[in-house]
C-alpha cells in the first residue's frame, strides 16, 4: 500500500464517464456559457474602472464581485472544456490541489464579499452621516484585501493539511477537483481528522458571515420601514445583493445536500448539475442583476450600447 501512494501522480476524474455520447454537444453549451460569464463580468468591470462617477465603494465592490467570478471561473471551465474533448480524464497532483484551492477560494470570497457589500449598505442607509468618513478609501481598500486574502488564507490552510496526506487512490468521483473528493482518498482515515477539524473551523468562519448578513439586513430593514426615501434606497441599491446571497446560499445547499444525503441516489448527470450550479448561476446572473437594476450601471451599459457619449 504505501508503495502506491509514492506513485500517485496523476488523478482520474470518474464524473465524465457517462457523458462520451454528448461531449461535443456539452462542449459548445460550455463554452458558450463560459464565453458569456466573461462577457458580461467583463463588461461590468470596465463600464466601473473607466467611468469616474462609478468610483464609489458600492460599485468598487460590486468590480470586485465581478473579479472574483472570473478567478473561480477560470479554475474550472477551461479544464472541463478540455476534458470534454480528451478520451481520459486526468489531471495532476498539483494541479488539483491548485483547482481545489481555486474553486473553494472563489466561493468563500463570495461570501465576504456580500458581507462587505452589507456593512456598505448598512453604513450608507443607517449611518449617512458618517458614510464617507467610515467607507473611506484606506478602509475600502483593507475591506476589499480582507474579502479576498482571507479567503485564500483559510482555504490554503486547509489544502496545505490536505497536501500531507497519504492516498491510496487515484480516482476522483467528481468531474473536478475539490478538498473533500482529495480527502476521502486518504489511506488512514484517522490521518483525516486534522482536516476535519480545518473544515468545520472555514465552516464556523462563514457561518458567521451569513449570521452578520443576515444582522445588517435586520438593522437595514428597520431602519428603511420608517421612511419612504430609505425605502426606495435599499429597494434600487440592497435587492440586488439579496439576491446575489439567496442564489449563492441556494446554489450551494443544494451540493451539500446531495454530498450528505444522496450521492448514491441521483443519476451522475444530475449530479453533475448540482455539482457546478454555483460556477454557472452566480457568475452569470450576478452581473446581469446589477447592470440592470442598479440605475448608474444600466444608464452606463445603454450608453455604450447606442455609442453615445456624455
Amino acid at each position: 500500500m504505501m508503495d502506491n501512494v509514492s506513485q500517485i501522480t496523476m488523478f482520474f476524474l470518474l464524473g465524465l464517464n457517462e457523458t462520451n455520447n454528448h461531449r461535443f454537444t456539452l462542449f459548445f453549451l460550455t463554452l458558450l456559457c463560459y464565453c458569456v460569464i466573461l462577457l458580461v463580468n467583463i463588461s461590468v468591470i470596465m463600464i466601473i474602472i473607466m467611468d469616474k462617477n462609478l468610483h464609489e465603494p458600492m460599485y468598487i465592490l460590486i468590480c470586485t464581485f465581478c473579479m472574483n467570478a472570473l478567478h473561480g471561473t477560470a479554475g474550472f471551465y477551461p479544464k472541463l472544456l478540455w476534458d470534454l474533448l480528451s478520451p481520459v480524464h486526468v489531471i495532476s497532483y498539483s494541479g488539483c490541489l491548485v483547482q481545489a484551492q481555486v474553486i473553494a477560494s472563489f466561493a468563500c470570497a463570495d461570501l465576504s464579499i456580500l458581507s462587505v457589500m452589507a456593512y456598505d449598505r448598512y453604513v450608507a442607509i443607517c449611518r449617512p452621516l458618517e458614510y464617507h468618513s467610515v467607507m473611506s478609501k484606506q478602509r475600502l481598500i483593507m475591506l476589499v484585501c480582507f474579502s479576498w486574502l482571507t479567503p485564500f488564507l483559510i482555504v490554503a490552510a486547509n489544502m496545505f493539511l490536505t497536501s500531507r496526506l497519504k492516498l491510496c487512490s487515484p480516482y476522483i468521483t467528481r468531474f473536478f477537483c475539490v478538498n473533500w473528493a482529495i480527502v476521502k482518498l486518504a489511506c488512514f482515515p484517522a490521518e483525516t481528522a486534522i482536516n476535519s477539524i480545518g473544515t468545520y473551523i472555514t465552516m464556523i468562519i462563514y457561518f458567521f458571515h451569513g449570521i452578520f448578513i443576515v444582522l445588517s439586513y435586520i438593522f437595514l430593514i428597520k431602519t428603511c420601514a420608517d421612511s419612504i426615501e430609505n425605502r426606495a434606497k435599499f429597494m434600487q441599491t440592497c435587492v440586488p445583493h439579496l439576491i446575489s446571497l439567496l442564489i449563492f446560499l441556494v446554489t450551494i445547499l443544494f451540493d451539500v445536500m446531495i454530498i450528505r444525503f444522496g450521492s448514491k441516489d441521483f443519476p451522475q448527470a444530475f449530479k453533475n448539475f448540482v455539482a457546478i450550479e454555483f460556477l454557472v448561476i452566480p457568475p452569470l446572473i450576478n452581473p446581469l442583476i446589477y447592470g440592470f437594476k442598479l440605475t448608474k450601471i444600466r444608464n452606463r451599459i445603454l450608453v455604450v450600447i447606442t455609442f453615445k457619449t456624455k
